[in-house]
């Protein structure tokens, strides 16, 4: 059993939370909102295949990039700041941690793939989901983003597990459905009630596939997979 992270165990984030975040980090560096809100949009690719370093040597880039060379405190603040607003996006749906206890004692193992930035590799060991995971593969970690073939065959394999007996679920970004469907696998979108709202990067919206509107819909569908129809 593989999920996404973002959109699926974490709600769904709206443009307007992205917007309120840059402020918060690009306050300290003196960079106007918009100027900042696009240089983390569009560094976005780099970022999530840990191609830019740690998280203040990030920070001091994209700032050069918009034309600011950050003193100490600023990139300090800056980068502070950036790691508290990720850090509030850890949070998780109302049947996450339920659902993933189930599924445990159902005796399934589970495994997270997800398309990430620096922040959740650092803050991964602390949250409250990471000890009901048996194998977490990050985008940063791997210098590799979903479609990516290798992605998907490196979380089955960690999971001692053929890719054709794994049911994957993400709401659908980073065209991950179609990515696990390549790869053997049973992709489920999670369209929960939030899906519209959520602000994600390359999503399968026109996804033909299955789709749960809960993640409690999972753990009947692992134990009946006729559950799992278009």
């Amino acid at each position: 059993m593989i999920f996404d992270f973002f959109g699926t165990l974490t709600p769904s984030t709206p443009s307007g939370i992205w917007d309120e975040h840059a402020a918060r980090s690009a306050a300290p560096l003196g960079i106007p909102v918009e100027q900042w809100r696009r240089a983390l949009d569009e560094s976005f690719p780099e970022r999530a295949v840990g191609a830019m370093g740690d998280l203040p040597r990030t920070i001091r880039t994209l700032a050069r990039r918009c034309g600011v060379d950050p003193g100490d405190e600023a990139l300090a603040a800056a980068t502070a700041a950036r790691l508290a607003c990720q850090r509030e996006l850890f949070v998780f749906r109302d049947d996450a941690l339920e659902t993933l206890e189930r599924l445990r004692r159902d005796g399934l193992r589970i495994g997270v793939l997800s398309d990430c930035t620096i922040e959740l590799a650092e803050t991964w060991p602390t949250l409250l989901l990471a000890p009901l995971v048996d194998a977490v593969v990050l985008s940063c970690q791997e210098g590799r983003r979903k479609p990516d073939p290798e992605l998907f065959r490196q979380v089955a394999r960690e999971l001692d597990t053929p890719t054709s007996d794994c049911l994957y679920v993400g709401d659908g970004g980073g065209d991950e459905l179609s990515g696990a469907t390549a790869q053997g696998m049973t992709a489920v979108m999670l369209r929960a009630g939030d899906w519209a709202i959520n602000d994600a990067h390359v999503r399968e919206d026109s996804w033909p596939g299955p789709f749960f509107s809960t993640l409690s819909h999972v753990v009947a569908a692992a134990g009946d997979p006729a559950l799992i129809t278009a």
